[in-house]
């Protein structure tokens, strides 16, 4: 079930947000950049970033949670959402002084799916990248430039997304296209 689960260390996670009520997110491409560089400062110290999509109304983020030593077991959830609140808080603050409005930008819950196996991992990478197109923002994931998918069809290109780890299941960047091209079932994904 989506929300109940506590973060752990170690663990791959689908995560999402909403909006809260029916304003946008991202305005702007301004928004986007600004989002993804806090992005990587509050999360990339505590977790590997596998995929991303960033849509006017909502994101996703694919990521497996490093081991931070120090903190005990019992801790673990409170530690990884104390930088998912900063992060998204900090986004939001930025976000409601540049608009000059006021009040919650996103909706209180984190939502959380914890992977786990491998088909349900590249069940979630699907979903995430092909979100703009399941959502009729573009008829191919590729033409989404709010996306990890071309970080990973890009592979010459710097990345901070972490492509080696899902790079293992394909072959070439070719199958990985091919992949993404191919109609998979979100049936038990259990998703927004």
């Amino acid at each position: 079930m989506v929300n109940t689960e506590s973060f752990e260390f170690d663990y791959v996670y689908h995560i999402f947000s909403h909006v809260n009520g029916r304003e946008l997110i991202f305005r702007e491409d301004t928004n986007y950049q600004f989002f993804l560089r806090r992005l990587m400062q509050y999360i990339l110290p505590i977790a590997d970033i596998y995929a991303y999509c960033l849509m006017a109304n909502h994101f996703h983020l694919l990521v497996r949670f490093k081991t931070v030593e120090g903190v005990p077991t019992e801790d673990e959830h409170a530690y990884l959402m104390k930088h998912f609140g900063n992060f998204l808080n900090s986004y939001a603050k930025a976000f409601n002084k540049m608009y000059d409005r006021k009040g919650a930008l996103f909706l209180n819950a984190v939502k959380r799916k914890k992977i786990t196996d491998e088909k349900y991992l590249l069940k979630v990478l699907h979903y995430i990248h092909n979100n703009p197109v399941n959502h009729g923002f573009a008829t191919e994931a590729g033409l989404w430039k709010y996306s990890s998918y071309r970080s990973y069809i890009n592979p010459e290109k710097e990345s901070k997304v972490n492509r080696s780890e899902i790079m293992q299941y394909f072959d070439s960047v070719h199958i990985f296209e091919n992949y993404h091209q191919s109609n998979v079932e979100y049936d038990f994904l259990d998703l927004e």
